[in-house]
């Protein structure tokens, strides 16, 4: 701080000047710290899903274990799922088994740990095609396909009644029952 004398006497509006600079400098300094803190803090909290919801309607890329990748349009999102229109057909995709998704938007909207999405999780996404009746085709982790009509769905497994793509569960139709952990499960396509 430069302290200007006058004749002997110093001018005191160039130091309220200076002092009010300065003073404003370190307001601007502790904001700009402040905003920093609140971003990374609000990144922190940041889901998955508040990343995914703000691209419903965008074309991405979505790396999964097991598949090389899938291509379309993303659909909707929950706390634990996501779907995909994929060249017209709905996939419906584990996110524990997606290993990266691109095409997303740089912001991600306030997290919403009581909002509807969070609580919509990937069990509840099952049980709706569950009920449905549709015939599936299920992808696991190691790559494998397996096709039919999910039965229920349980905690954490669901029951698919395995029978040919493009045929309807009947009796004669099915060849077994197989018990599918959910940690296995990468996506699901419906018929």
């Amino acid at each position: 701080m430069e302290v200007c004398w006058q004749g002997g006497r110093m001018r005191w509006q160039a130091l309220f000047a200076d002092l009010e600079g300065q003073l404003c400098a370190a307001d601007a300094a502790d904001l700009a710290g402040e905003v920093a803190d609140r971003s990374r803090r609000e990144a922190a909290l940041a889901l998955l899903v508040d990343r995914l919801l703000p691209a419903v309607g965008q074309q991405v890329v979505v790396h999964v274990l097991g598949q090389t990748m899938l291509r379309g349009r993303l659909l909707d999102a929950g706390r634990d799922w996501l779907l995909l229109d994929e060249h017209g057909a709905e996939v419906l995709v584990a996110l524990s088994a997606v290993t990266g998704v691109n095409g997303i938007v740089d912001r991600a909207r306030a997290p919403e740990s009581t909002g509807l999405a969070t609580r919509l999780d990937l069990r509840w996404a099952l049980r709706g095609l569950a009920r449905s009746r549709t015939g599936v085709v299920l992808v696991l982790i190691d790559g494998a396909q397996v096709t039919g009509t999910l039965d229920r769905v349980g905690a954490d497994h669901l029951d698919l009644a395995e029978h040919g793509r493009g045929e309807v569960r009947r009796a004669a139709a099915v060849r077994q029952i197989r018990l599918v952990p959910l940690s296995a499960l990468t996506s699901v396509r419906s018929d």
